[in-house]
C-alpha cells in the first residue's frame, strides 16, 4: 500500500484594497447650463436684449423735460442689437433643452461671433450719433450698458470655449 500524499497547504486569499481617489486640487467645470460661461452668456444676452429699450441718447434741457432716445429708435443698428440679444437667448435656451448645433460649429464660437457683432454695432452708435438726434443730446446710460453687455457676451463665449476643452 502506498502512503497517502499530503494535501497542499491552503492558499491564502488575497485581499484587495481599492485605493482611495486622490483629491482634485480644484474642481473641474460643471459642464451644465449653470456653469460660469453659460450663466454669464444668458445673463449678458438678457441685458443686451433689454438694453435696446433703454436710453442711448439723452438731452436734459433747462427749459423743458428730459428727452431720451431709446436704441430701438436710433435706426437699424439699435434693432439689430435687440435681435442679436434674442438670438443669443434662444441659443442658450435651446442648448438647455438639449438641442445642439452641428459639431463643426461650436456654440462658443457662435456666441463669440454674435457678441463681437453686437459690440461693433454699439461702438458705431457710440461714436456716430444719428442725424435725427438733436445736437445737444449726449450719450445716455443705456448705450454704456449695451456696450458692457456685448463685451460680457464675448467673455461668456470665451469661458464656454474653455469649458468645452
Amino acid at each position: 500500500m502506498q502512503t497517502p500524499e499530503a494535501f497542499p497547504p491552503p492558499e491564502e486569499e488575497e485581499i484587495f484594497f481599492e485605493p482611495e481617489p486622490e483629491p482634485q486640487p480644484y474642481p473641474g467645470p460643471a459642464g451644465s447650463f449653470w456653469a460660469l460661461g453659460g450663466r454669464l452668456t444668458w445673463v449678458a444676452a438678457l441685458v443686451l436684449t433689454v438694453s435696446a429699450f433703454t436710453d442711448w441718447y439723452a438731452e436734459s434741457g433747462l427749459a423743458g423735460p428730459t428727452i431720451s432716445v431709446i436704441a430701438w429708435h436710433t435706426g437699424t443698428l439699435g434693432k439689430l442689437v435687440f435681435f442679436i440679444g434674442l438670438v443669443l437667448l434662444g441659443l442658450t435656451v435651446l442648448s438647455e433643452l438639449g438641442f445642439e448645433l452641428p459639431p463643426s460649429i461650436p456654440d462658443s464660437l457662435v456666441v463669440i461671433a454674435l457678441g463681437s457683432l453686437a459690440t461693433i454695432f454699439v461702438l458705431i452708435r457710440l461714436i456716430s450719433i444719428p442725424d435725427s438726434i438733436p445736437p445737444p443730446a449726449g450719450r445716455g446710460i443705456g448705450i454704456w450698458i449695451s456696450l458692457l453687455a456685448s463685451l460680457a457676451v464675448i467673455v461668456g463665449g470665451l469661458l464656454r470655449a474653455s469649458e468645452e476643452l
